[in-house]
């Protein structure tokens, strides 16, 4: 299986070689796509340098500045289905996601359109250093995410997720409105709308090694409101299901 790694990065300068050097001394065939957004630490110079160390196994998509999860992931699918993949990662650049979590996933996708790497389901888990609240408040987005849009899901939030090529084809791209981390929420819902098959391998999330995180309060109060704007928009796709993909 022909695997891409789409990693988007703002400021990940610290942890993006230790991440590549990670990735690549896995027993799976991966190449890895940097889509950076112009990165102030010199995260797209050092990507650059990355591709000379790793000749054919790296690209890096340079972007003028902050343009959002939304379209860094969007550009990227698009770039890599362009080429020879079998399916498509998309992962944290921050270690937050574990490198060798993709063995399951890989394996998982043999009979699934899409593997979600899940938190919330036997096996997997939280970092053990996150106080309570912050559990608390994990565990409870998923939930109220999943509540309000009737998904059979235990992660929905999760950014860690392998798809197969044929599946992330028959995605109407153009139907997706979130940026942000809502639209982790509302492309599984997608993927759910459309009938495709979702699994789920265990993750150990782990708080980032290096850096500062990006998640807020204010990110994830936006989150809660925009989740009934998602609900609402595919309303349509609801009743349409499998007829609707591409």
């Amino acid at each position: 299986m022909r695997i891409t790694v789409v990693t988007p990065t703002y400021n990940e300068a610290e942890n993006l070689p230790k991440l590549v050097s990670a990735l690549f001394s896995l027993p799976l065939d991966i190449n890895v796509l940097v889509v950076d957004d112009n990165s102030p630490d010199g995260t797209g110079r050092v990507a650059d340098e990355l591709v000379s160390k790793y000749p054919g196994r790296i690209e890096v998509l340079h972007r003028p500045g902050k343009m959002g999860l939304r379209s860094a992931y969007l550009n990227g699918f698009q770039k890599v289905m362009d080429g020879s993949v079998d399916a498509i990662v998309q992962m944290d650049a921050d270690f937050s996601h574990d490198p060798s979590a993709l063995l399951d996933m890989a394996s998982l996708l043999q009979v699934n359109d899409v593997v979600l790497g899940s938190r919330y389901v036997k096996g997997g888990s939280v970092d053990e250093r996150w106080p309570l609240w912050r559990r608390s408040l994990s565990a409870f987005g998923n939930y109220y995410a999943r509540t309000i849009l009737g998904l059979p899901l235990h992660d929905v939030t999760t950014g860690y997720r392998m798809w197969r090529r044929e599946t992330l084809q028959q995605v109407p791209f153009e139907r997706i409105q979130s940026n942000g981390y809502v639209f982790l929420v509302e492309m599984a819902y997608l993927a759910h709308c459309l009938e495709f098959k979702i699994g789920e391998a265990p993750i150990y999330f782990a708080d980032r090694r290096w850096g500062k995180s990006k998640m807020s309060i204010k990110i994830q109060m936006e989150a809660a409101f925009r989740i009934w704007q998602v609900w609402w928009h595919y309303r349509d796709l609801r009743k349409a299901g499998r007829s609707a993909r591409l």
